[in-house]
């Protein structure tokens, strides 16, 4: 089993846009547990591959498009900057995502949500199970690679479930703030499940971390 990496940095995106001259660069936050934490729900080498190779690529093709976009801001020039979004949105987007999934599971999740994130649960989707099945259904759903999302809607105060394509951040697309992600890009799962998305999305019910969730929930109603 690999050494426990730090728990500190797992919850905070490093800031990346200062001033011009002052970008501070985005790292690869560590995971808190273990790469073989999750099994057998999830195995040691998907976990090894998802956080130390896809997520890590993610970091460092994003400061790298970061770089040129300063170059292209301190030049004024726009046709650059407008090129330069998608590469921002896919890598800034896969950053984000991963950084919210590591924190979303745990080797002591699964179960059921208690306190007022189930409340929540119980009045916007009618029971708990009726809401695990919405995800699982919508999560199963998405057409090639993105993420099935549990979302907080600040305008109307209420909990709602999204899709996102590739890696089209929640918040940035939807304005919907993120709650819970699953990742359905098959190098989340295509190891262990084969092409069977199905079996994944039912094994990492058992892993989620449903404190973490409700810290996001009461931080989001602030």
């Amino acid at each position: 089993m690999l050494s426990r990496a730090a728990y500190s940095t797992s919850r905070k995106l490093v800031p990346a846009l200062g001033s011009l001259g002052s970008r501070q660069k985005h790292k690869l936050p560590d995971l808190p547990y273990d790469y073989g934490a999750l099994e057998p729900h999830i195995n040691a080498q998907i976990m090894q591959l998802h956080h130390s190779k896809h997520h890590a690529a993610y970091v460092d093709n994003l400061n790298i498009t970061e770089e040129k976009y300063q170059e292209a801001l301190a030049k004024g020039d726009v046709t650059a900057q407008i090129a330069l979004q998608p590469a921002l949105k896919f890598h800034g987007g896969g950053h984000v995502n991963h950084s919210i999934f590591w924190t979303n599971l745990s080797p002591k999740g699964g179960g059921e949500p208690t306190g007022e994130l189930l409340e929540a649960i119980n009045r916007d989707f009618g029971s708990f199970a009726k809401f695990k099945e919405k995800l699982t259904t919508v999560s199963a759903g998405v057409q090639g690679s993105g993420w099935g999302w549990l979302g907080f809607n600040k305008e109307q105060g209420r909990l709602q479930i999204a899709a996102c394509s590739n890696q089209d951040p929640l918040q940035g697309t939807t304005g919907l703030v993120p709650l819970l992600g699953i990742d359905v890009w098959e190098h989340a799962y295509y190891l262990q499940y084969k092409n069977v998305r199905p079996d994944y999305l039912r094994a990492i019910w058992n892993v989620i971390n449903w404190q973490d969730v409700s810290d996001r929930y009461k931080a989001c109603k602030k």
